[in-house]
């Protein structure tokens, strides 16, 4: 597993923290999740309105596996 230092705007951070925790998520794993989706081929991004910088909504409670 690799490590990422990943800086965000503030307001961008508060969205994410916010989406994780209404997906019972750490921040951690809802971030993984995000960019699993948007780099797995044939995957189709439900986006708000169709714009293209909305993050896409997750669906579901559960965790990612964990090996």
């Amino acid at each position: 597993m690799k490590h990422v230092n990943l800086r965000l705007p503030d307001d961008l951070h508060e969205q994410a923290r916010a989406a994780a925790d209404a997906d019972d998520r750490s921040l951690n794993s809802w971030l993984v999740t995000v960019v699993r989706r948007a780099v797995t081929p044939g995957t189709t991004l439900n986006r708000p309105d169709g714009d293209p910088a909305t993050a896409a909504p997750l669906r579901g409670s559960g965790h990612s596996p964990r090996p």
